[in-house]
C-alpha cells in the first residue's frame, strides 16, 4: 500500500471528525507522555485520525514540534481543520502516511506516537510501523503505542473480547493483538520493549526504544 496524494488545506467546521474516546483518554495519555517524551524535538503521530489528539498534545507539550499524519484523505482534512482552528505554532500540517508503506514522507523524528491503530489495521501496518521507527528514530528514541491488547497472563476484559469480535466481524484482518507478539515483532525490527502502563478502560501504553 502507498500513501494517497493529498495537498493540505485549512479545512472547515464541516470537515471536522469527532472521536468521542479522545476526550475521555487524552489526559490520561498525556500524563504518561509527560514521562516518556523527549525534552525537545519532533514527535511524529502516526494514524492521527480526527486530529483531536494532535491539537491537545501540541497544546500540552508546547516545547515539542508535533507532526500529525494519516493515510485517509478525509482524516487529513479533519486534522487540517482542527489545526487551523487551534493555530498552534508547534503543530505541523498533516502529511499522508501509510504505516505499512516501505517509504514514509518524513526522514527523521525524535519520538513516534501511535494511538489505536494496531487493532484497527492489518498486521502489515504494525510491522511497517516498527520498520519505519527503525528508519526514523535515533538509538534510544521512543516509540509509544496506546490501545487495547491481549496478554497471556492477564485476563481479557469482557468488553475487550466483545470489541475484538466486533472488529473481526468488520474485517478479518483487524482485532486485538497479543502484546507479546507485538513486542517480538518490534524486537525483530530493532525496537526494544521498555515499559508497560495500564490505562483506563482496559487499555495499555507500551514504550519501545530504538536499539
Amino acid at each position: 500500500m502507498t500513501s494517497q496524494p493529498w495537498m493540505p488545506g485549512d479545512g472547515g467546521e464541516a470537515d471536522k471528525r469527532h472521536a468521542p474516546a479522545t476526550l475521555r483518554n487524552r489526559d490520561a495519555i498525556a500524563a504518561v507522555l509527560a514521562d516518556w517524551l523527549p525534552a525537545s524535538g519532533t514527535v511524529l503521530e502516526v494514524a492521527s485520525g480526527s486530529g483531536e489528539h494532535a491539537v491537545h498534545f501540541a497544546s500540552t507539550f508546547a516545547h515539542l514540534d508535533w507532526q500529525p499524519s494519516d493515510p485517509d484523505p478525509a482524516g487529513l482534512t479533519s486534522i487540517a481543520a482542527y489545526r487551523a482552528e487551534a493555530a498552534l505554532p508547534n503543530l505541523g500540517a498533516p502529511v499522508a502516511l501509510d504505516a505499512s508503506a516501505s517509504q514514509w514522507p518524513i526522514e527523521r523524528a525524535d519520538a513516534i506516537l501511535c494511538i489505536n491503530m494496531v487493532h484497527i489495521s492489518p498486521r502489515e501496518a504494525t510491522l511497517g510501523l516498527f520498520a519505519g521507527a527503525a528508519r526514523l528514530l535515533a538509538p534510544g528514541a521512543p516509540l509509544i503505542l496506546y490501545g487495547p491488547y491481549t496478554e497471556p497472563d492477564v485476563p481479557t476484559a469482557e468488553s475487550n473480547l466483545a470489541f475484538d469480535a466486533s472488529l473481526r466481524s468488520r474485517d478479518p484482518a483487524w482485532g486485538l493483538r497479543d502484546a507479546d507478539a507485538v513486542k517480538a515483532a518490534a524486537a525483530d525490527a530493532g525496537i526494544a520493549f521498555t515499559e508497560r502502563r495500564a490505562m483506563p478502560a482496559n487499555n495499555l501504553m507500551l514504550l519501545f526504544r530504538r536499539t
